[in-house]
């Protein structure tokens, strides 16, 4: 797969702005911590199914300090929906109790201290980081994996090869909302089994070769 040409990439984005111009997660949620929650929920999981499952939680418990209190008993009754829900009960309270006990109950700014609580690994430090604390981090998902390597926009043999691609690729003007631009498209457009290829408004600057145009 040839690398897409730094010019094609500047219009790429623009587009993608362009149509999209304040693009934010699909996980419902009420502060930084619930966002925490939700994306670490979200792991093999649906934004959908989340959203499902933490729509009754969220309106009682919005705090760690709450959420240890409801016991992993109970957070299990509400997120039974979702794949491995039982070992993520228990990296939710148990990341629950190390904020209220090494951060105030408050979510850290900090990528070394997210990624030191439980059930917290680099793509959920990014999509924290750049969600609640505006930081352009760019977490790799498989949509946005398939679609950094399908393009040509930033190929890569692995997760982290592609973030690092994308974070030397992706022009800093665009760097910011770039995680969500690139996620919404490969979910809803460039898709894994039929990418929507006649309704993509960068279907030229892709350098996918078994393009659908029909």
């Amino acid at each position: 797969m040839a690398r897409m040409k730094k010019d094609d990439i500047d219009a790429f984005f623009h587009r993608l702005s362009a149509a999209d111009p304040h693009p934010t997660t699909e996980l419902n949620y009420r502060n930084v911590y619930t966002l925490l929650v939700a994306v670490v929920l979200s792991a093999q999981a649906t934004d959908v199914g989340v959203n499902k499952a933490t729509a009754k939680l969220f309106k009682t418990v919005e705090t760690p300090a709450k959420m240890v209190a409801l016991g992993e008993d109970a957070l299990i009754q509400h997120i039974r929906t979702i794949g491995l829900f039982r070992n993520k009960a228990k990296n939710v309270i148990a990341l629950s109790e190390r904020l209220l006990a090494e951060h105030g109950g408050k979510v850290p700014a900090d990528r070394a201290a997210l990624e030191a609580l439980p059930g917290v690994g680099r793509k959920t430090a990014n999509v924290v980081l750049n969600t609640a604390f505006g930081e352009p981090t760019i977490a790799v998902d498989t949509h946005i994996f398939r679609l950094s390597n399908r393009t040509g926009l930033a190929p890569g043999k692995d997760v982290r090869a592609v973030e690092d691609a994308l974070l030397k690729r992706v022009p800093e003007a665009y760097r910011r909302h770039a995680h969500h631009w690139l996620i919404l498209h490969g979910r809803y457009v460039c898709r894994a089994r039929k990418p929507d290829c006649g309704s993509c408004v960068v279907m030229d600057l892709c350098g996918y070769k078994a393009k659908v145009t029909a």
